[in-house]
């Protein structure tokens, strides 16, 4: 059933009532979305947006086989369009004393009614995860924008999901040269899309892509959302769920635009959030990734393929609960991987290394950094791995070549901890060259030469720049 848009002069009085399932609402300022009919809602958290309820999500963690794995029990996600200023009314189902707002830098507070209900006010568009207890069982809240010239349902080439579940036949949307993707919230569309040999094609909306109906690597298509020696291609605005494999993957593509896309993953190994492979001119930017496996891991499967260059990754939010959060050089054989910028990144919540920059088969990794970044940590041992390696997922066993990687403004807070740096040539012959580390701080403790939390191996060449008083 479509649902009715009523167009309101005001938002009414908060009430409690259940979320709404049949009904769009819409005012000057504020757009949400119905659930759909048989989609579980979250029994966590309610959640109204200026009095209006707001329908809240599940995504699951740790899957069998790897319910061994603690990465926190399901969560809940909610998702709205606003422009101005908001006032949320969160109620759960666990006191809310010691709730956190993540990312921290944006200095966002909420301000208790009593113990279970609390209220938060915003003034722009955000990607937050609201923590009663850390990582477990949050809320996260996507305040989007309000959406501008969606699609015509009827217009030629738009293929439209409106409010509702969606089974697509075989589980797979296959778009053409020139075909838009329209995902409308309040629609959850069970099924991967793939996009082959194709250019100036668009998939947007504000609902929900969901792999969690396949096991770990047996979903319909090989990625979530794969592309493949595509050109020109805007993926904006649509949250993708719980996937069996790789999430959003471009391969041999040139001109990747991926804006405002929420990736809410961590059920399987494998299901890495966005990895550009063997691709030029991809902007990843204004989005969330959780996941289990690694957040963003550029690779170069195909030597064929060309070169992956060009790749920025700008005002994102990224959580791994498992792997690495930026995954340089594993699985490639292309000859260069350069001109990556990481800029203006919040990463909450990481488990191991969150930097790891390790080229093998005779690659050069290059002209890569990483500025403006935040971290919250809790002790890890380690920050940065950058050294050439001989590994398992290697076809020739030879190490690569590491060029001109820079780390600027770059602050790790929370609690103490070794927070370690190795950077390490493989031999003279494969070498790390042009490493700097400007105005990086850790745990309140500027970078400095000679610091023990920077471990140089084999005269690897490594500058420390400390932030200027």
């Amino acid at each position: 059933m479509l649902a009715l848009v009523l167009i309101l002069g005001s938002l009414a009085a908060a009430q409690t009532v259940a979320p709404p399932r049949q009904m769009t609402y819409v005012d000057s300022r504020v757009v949400l979305y119905p659930a759909p009919d048989g989609e579980p809602l979250s029994a966590d958290y309610t959640l109204e947006v200026n009095g209006r309820p707001v329908p809240v999500y599940t995504a699951r963690t740790a899957d069998p086989p790897f319910d061994y794995l603690d990465h926190g029990g399901t969560y809940s996600f909610a998702y709205f369009d606003f422009s101005g200023r908001v006032t949320l009314t969160v109620r759960s189902s666990r006191m809310l004393q010691s709730a956190r707002i993540r990312p921290l830098s944006r200095r966002i507070k909420h301000s208790l009614v009593d113990g279970y209900t609390t209220t938060i006010t915003l003034d722009e568009p955000a990607n937050l995860s609201l923590e009663p207890a850390g990582r477990n069982r949050p809320l996260l809240i996507f305040a989007n924008p309000l959406e501008k010239d969606p699609p015509d349902k009827s217009a030629p080439n738009v293929i439209y999901f409106g409010p509702g579940v969606h089974e697509p036949a075989g589980g797979v949307i296959r778009l053409k040269s020139g075909q838009t993707l329209y995902i409308a919230g309040g629609a959850v569309v069970k099924g991967a899309v793939e996009v082959l040999d194709a250019e100036n094609v668009t998939l947007r909306g504000r609902g929900i892509l969901c792999g969690s109906a396949w096991p770990h690597l047996k979903g319909p298509a090989r990625r979530l959302l794969g592309l493949r020696s595509c050109r020109n291609v805007t993926i904006e605005g649509m949250i993708l769920r719980g996937s069996y494999a790789w999430t959003l993957v471009p391969e041999n593509c040139e001109g990747v635009t991926i804006r405002g896309v929420k990736i809410c993953g961590g059920r399987v190994w494998n299901d890495d959030g966005i990895n550009p492979v063997n691709s030029r001119r991809v902007l990843i930017r204004d989005c969330f990734i959780r996941t289990d496996d690694d957040c963003i891991a550029a690779k170069g499967l195909n030597r064929e393929w060309g070169d992956v260059d060009d790749v920025r990754v700008e005002r994102s939010v990224l959580w791994c609960d498992r792997a690495r959060v930026v995954l340089l050089g594993h699985e490639s054989r292309a000859r260069h991987m350069r001109n990556i910028v990481f800029r203006d990144i919040d990463v909450i919540h990481f488990v191991q290394s969150p930097f790891v920059l390790e080229p093998g088969e005779e690659m050069i990794l290059e002209n890569i950094t990483f500025e403006d970044v935040r971290l919250e940590g809790v002790g890890q041992g380690e920050l940065a791995r950058i050294r050439p390696v001989i590994n398992q997922y290697m076809v020739n066993k030879v190490p690569g070549h590491i060029r001109n990687i820079l780390f600027r403004n770059v602050e790790v807070t929370g609690a103490p901890g070794p927070y370690a740096i190795t950077v390490e040539n493989y031999d003279s012959n494969y070498r790390v060259e042009g490493v700097t580390f400007e105005n990086v701080v850790i745990a309140g403790e500027p970078l400095r030469d000679g610091s023990p939390r920077v471990r140089v191996g084999k005269a690897a060449a490594v500058k420390v720049v400390p932030r200027e008083r």
